[in-house]
């Protein structure tokens, strides 16, 4: 009996020693990705020029942990301009088949997204990089603005327009959506062969040594949906600014410029926008605020009267806001003329908003009560689980506090800017 305890005792301690062993073979796979645009062989070199995705479960999994490897980098290397892209990766150990463990297949997974014609061999790579720099985007222009760097240089910027018939938009889409699943949570392809897609391309301009050098920032793709009898509804889809390029008022940019195409268009219906992100929510806000304010409905009178139809068909007709937005617009504005020190105006504006929180939790109310006479006891108990009158009021109120904070967030920016 002894023995067999000292034995056991063994295995659990060969079993501590495997599991430390394999742990070492994790990765997180944000981490060990490394994204990189670049024009010359030195950047290639420059490790500070690389980016890390916002996730990477819908490359490696929900977990985002690749396994199999120590002190593992995939580097994932774009041509700033034309996007010509490298994939492959360096580690300093690979897990030993003795363990009957196999290593992730990870450059499988990455070039299963990527686009035809990658390349896996970094001379090659290096090699191709002075002939992209003929690269001039595929589209028409449509917009051009200027902003200040860091160190006081003016820098261009340029928005292009493309259909499915623009020469070389297919070819140039398939490399920049490949971003997408690396920023955008549940992003998926499209099919780029539908005449109703519109894409809208944001780039860097600027002059290099023999010519001028456009860099990708972002994009984003609009769906026009029919709208009777002979109009259509832009539905913007997906919006992406790369990393390098956040924070500096890109996305706002490449918004108003979209917004305003569609604005000048008589057969645009009101501008939606498909699953929006919170970032995109509170840039659009930010955007569709600083429009009405403008507006003589958007008045600190008007709108401490309340809404009203009126706000919409004005911004609507104006700047093709849906009738949701114009609610949304009109409950930040009159959040920023509220003064916090007066309790009446606190107290009215948050009924106000709380009122149209409430709508659904109302229903949901309604819709228990009409139950009630169609099921058993215990059948109608499991039905009410987190449904009583408090449990909705907490919700009301927790859905409330969220929203608030938004909304201060974007007049805060509002707030910056004027």
């Amino acid at each position: 009996m002894a023995s067999r305890t000292v034995n056991n005792n063994k295995m659990a301690v060969g079993c501590g020693s495997l599991l430390s062993d394999i742990e070492k073979y994790k990765n997180d796979s944000n981490e060990a990705t490394f994204i990189k645009l670049v024009r010359t062989e030195e950047d290639v070199m420059n490790e500070t020029l690389a980016f890390h995705p916002a996730m990477s479960h819908q490359i490696f999994g929900d977990s985002e942990t690749i396994f199999g490897y120590k002190d593992l980098k995939v580097k994932l290397l774009y041509h700033a301009g034309s996007l010509l892209t490298y994939l492959n990766m360096t580690y300093h150990e690979k897990v030993s088949p003795a363990l009957g463990i196999t290593p992730d297949p990870v450059l499988k997974n990455v070039a299963e997204k990527l686009q035809e014609g990658h390349l896996s061999n970094l001379d090659e790579f290096i090699s191709k990089l002075a002939e992209q720099e003929s690269f001039v985007p595929p589209g028409e222009k449509i917009h051009e603005y200027t902003t200040q760097s860091e160190n006081g240089d003016r820098v261009e910027y340029e928005v292009f327009h493309a259909t499915i018939n623009t020469p070389r938009l297919k070819e140039y889409h398939q490399r920049m959506q490949t971003f997408v699943l690396w920023y955008i949570d549940a992003a998926s392809f499209i099919d780029v062969d539908d005449e109703k897609w519109n894409f809208y391309m944001l780039f860097e301009k600027r002059k290099g040594t023999m010519s001028v050098q456009y860099n990708f920032v972002g994009y984003m793709t609009v769906y026009h949906y029919y709208a009777y009898p002979n109009q259509f509804r832009p539905r913007i889809s997906q919006m992406l600014i790369l990393p390098p390029f956040q924070r500096h008022g890109h996305g706002g940019k490449l918004i108003e410029t979209v917004s305003q195409q569609y604005m000048n268009n008589s057969e645009a219906v009101d501008i939606t926008v498909e699953d929006p992100s919170d970032e995109f929510i509170r840039c659009r806000d930010y955007i569709d605020c600083k429009n009405c304010i403008t507006l003589d409905e958007f008045t600190k009178d008007k709108l401490l009267a309340g809404y009203n139809t009126e706000m919409h068909e004005v911004a609507f007709k104006k700047f093709k806001i849906s009738k949701a937005q114009v609610r949304h617009v009109y409950e930040i504005l009159r959040l920023r003329i509220t003064d916090e020190s007066d309790e009446n105006m606190v107290r009215d504006y948050r009924l106000d908003v709380k009122n149209r929180l409430n709508i659904p939790y109302a229903k949901q109310a309604r819709d228990l009560k009409k139950l009630k006479a169609h099921l058993s006891p215990e059948e109608f108990h499991a039905a009410m689980i987190g449904q009583s009158d408090e449990e909705r009021m907490n919700q009301l109120e927790e859905h409330y506090r969220i929203l608030e904070e938004e909304y201060k967030r974007v007049i805060e920016r509002l707030d910056k800017v004027r």
